[in-house]
């Protein structure tokens, strides 16, 4: 029988094995394959948090809600700024 007066710690851990910037060219990918404008969706996306913007082809909808929407920006703005050498 546990202490019930000690918290209990559970750690997830997060899964890195994939970085943002895969996952962003995974599911443009996939979108791509499917017929749908990846810029368009990937907004969609970003913008509402609804993942049926993202195509289940190939795993994207699941690749992308493994990233926080944030994340997803970050990893855009990044991109942008260092290809415009700001």
């Amino acid at each position: 029988m546990q202490d019930i007066k000690n918290t209990q710690y559970f750690k997830v851990e997060q899964d890195n094995s994939i970085s943002v910037a895969d996952i962003l060219d995974k599911v443009y990918k996939a979108l791509v394959e499917k017929g749908y404008n990846p810029v368009n969706q990937i907004i969609g996306y970003v913008m509402s948090g609804d993942p049926t913007y993202i195509t289940s082809h190939n795993n994207a909808r699941s690749l992308i809600m493994k990233v926080e929407r944030d994340e997803l920006l970050e990893e855009i703005l990044k991109y942008y700024i260092k290809n415009k050498q700001l």
